[in-house]
């Protein structure tokens, strides 16, 4: 997130799109709506009319895949009405020209007829949004998750710019993380092509720093994507594969092929806290401690740094993951030892600008630090680009709207969506051994608009067929009024009635991000 939680609560408009934010992030849901009891306006862009929506002024009940075409008409209607923050663009950004030659021919009139909305309600979005002082936009995996996922998030970061909501409190774009410790696991260097801090390994003044820190030879060429693994694990490319606190078998798309890549593994080793579909497939189980038996940091979506502390030893032979990791080390040759998880973060703290002036004795004292926090007597970051963005000039990065790439046809003519439920998170690994969680959601389901169960003959509680190109699942008929006519919506929790055996593994180009979101269906009573 650019900007803080508690900065919601003095926000003017709070734009929420791509995002059930009450059931996948009930904590940051109800600091919106004490916004809203504050006097902020809000705005709800989402396929499903879901219950934040009941809170909004305005609800863009778009078709799956049509975001970009929704942000184009909202900056559109901005720049024609002359709504833009004309100073701001001047002294703070670059490229406003590109972007509007891109957006001169895309009217709000287009966006409502790709996106299935009131061109009126469009043109009333963009006004209160643009009017606002402070405006914020809080986004999440409906956004991301599409084949033009990445283009998705900088038309976002382009409205921001366009109105001067970048670098101010309560403004800013605000991607809420899908787990408690992605973000930490991002700045950690959990990504392909980044060391920790989102340090480039192809920088080679990057790659010396780590190295001499390290006292290891590294290399400067970006890795895989998660799918891109898998992928190249079915074609017998990868011959080891290394799985830590993740469940393929039940989150990643097109589960079939899945299983046939982990099955074409020669070695398959999963690191985890239970024995997960995918664990249930490895040659190798190396049990893991939990949150609870452990001493360490998370990091959350508004980047702030927090201790976790162990409140009872590992059961059995669980380890946590940093003895794991650092035993396999040594045993591969690597001579480094650590005594505890704070000598691991000094050491990252070390070689990370953005995390140089945190250390666990400070957040003992003060409770939690946002990097960046560079120096030990910095107080930690509440909101970022204040002044000027990071690089300098806030760059507009114009983008054309793409459809999804799968659409309804005669053979599928429904739109499939996915997402979450409250009573259940992830892969349900923790969840799913929880009776009470599990009586509120016992099982996988769909969501249908009872204007077409009727056409198909299905009731509520029926028992129907989901089928898209990759495979057909069984699943419960959920009767809803939640959805347009020709949407259906799947949670993906379940390893029964999964719905990633059906979704699309089509790839965003840039960060190679599946598209979980949208894909053509089709449903039938059994």
């Amino acid at each position: 997130m650019t900007n803080s939680i508690n900065e919601l609560m003095a926000s003017n408009v709070i734009f929420i799109t791509g995002s059930n934010t009450t059931e996948s992030h009930p904590v940051i849901g109800a600091k919106i709506r004490q916004a809203k009891k504050r006097g902020a306006k809000i705005i709800v862009a989402e396929p499903r009319a879901i219950e934040i929506t009941a809170d909004a002024e305005i609800f863009l009940q778009i078709t799956p895949g049509t975001n970009i075409a929704l942000y184009n008409g909202l900056m559109s209607t901005i720049i024609n009405e002359g709504l833009q923050d004309v100073e701001y663009i001047k002294e703070r950004t670059e490229n406003y020209d590109e972007l509007v030659a891109t957006l001169a021919d895309f009217s709000p009139e287009k966006a409502a007829e790709i996106c299935g909305v009131s061109a009126e309600d469009i043109k009333a979005a963009a006004r209160m949004y643009a009017e606002a002082a402070k405006g914020a936009i809080v986004y999440c995996m409906g956004v991301t998750q599409h084949s033009s996922g990445t283009e998705g998030v900088m038309s976002l970061a382009n409205l921001a710019l366009l109105c001067g909501n970048i670098g101010i409190e309560s403004g800013g774009i605000n991607p809420l993380r899908g787990q408690n410790n992605v973000q930490g696991a991002c700045d950690m260097g959990g990504l392909p092509g980044t060391y920790p801090g989102y340090q480039k390994v192809t920088d080679a003044e990057v790659k010396a720093k780590f190295q001499k820190a390290w006292g290891v030879e590294l290399s400067d060429k970006p890795g895989m994507t998660l799918t891109e693994i898998v992928d190249k694990a079915g074609h017998g490319e990868i011959k080891v594969l290394y799985i830590m606190g993740e469940n393929p078998m039940v989150s990643d798309p097109d589960l079939t092929h899945v299983e046939k890549a982990l099955s074409n593994t020669e070695f398959l080793v999963v690191q985890d806290i239970f024995l997960t579909e995918t664990a249930q497939m490895a040659d190798v189980v190396l049990p893991a401690a939990t949150f609870a038996e452990k001493n360490g940091t998370f990091v959350n979506t508004e980047r702030r740094v927090q201790r976790v502390r162990k409140a009872i030893e590992p059961v059995g032979n669980c380890k946590p993951d940093w003895v794991i990791l650092s035993d396999l080390l040594n045993r591969l040759g690597i001579e480094k030892t650590y005594a505890a998880a704070e000598e691991i973060f000094t050491e990252l703290a070390s070689v990370t600008p953005s995390y140089g002036g945190i250390n666990y004795a400070r957040l003992e004292k003060l409770g939690s630090l946002q990097w960046p926090c560079p120096t030990t007597d910095h107080p930690g970051t509440r909101f970022l680009h204040a002044g000027q963005c990071a690089r300098g000039p806030g760059l507009f990065k114009p983008a054309v709207f793409k459809p999804s790439a799968e659409l309804p046809c005669a053979e599928y003519p429904l739109v499939m969506t996915t997402g979450r439920v409250l009573y259940h998170y992830h892969t349900r690994t923790m969840t799913g051994k929880e009776a009470g969680l599990n009586q509120m959601c016992p099982e996988s389901f769909v969501e249908i608009n009872p204007t077409l169960a009727r056409k198909l003959g299905i009731a509520n509680g029926d028992k129907v067929a989901v089928s898209t190109r990759r495979g057909r699942v069984e699943v419960t008929a959920k009767l809803t009024n939640i959805l347009k006519e020709n949407v259906i919506f799947m949670p993906f929790h379940f390893a029964d009635g999964s719905a990633n055996t059906l979704t699309n593994p089509a790839l965003d180009p840039i960060a190679k991000i599946p598209e979980y979101k949208s894909c053509a269906a089709r449903v039938e009573k059994i």
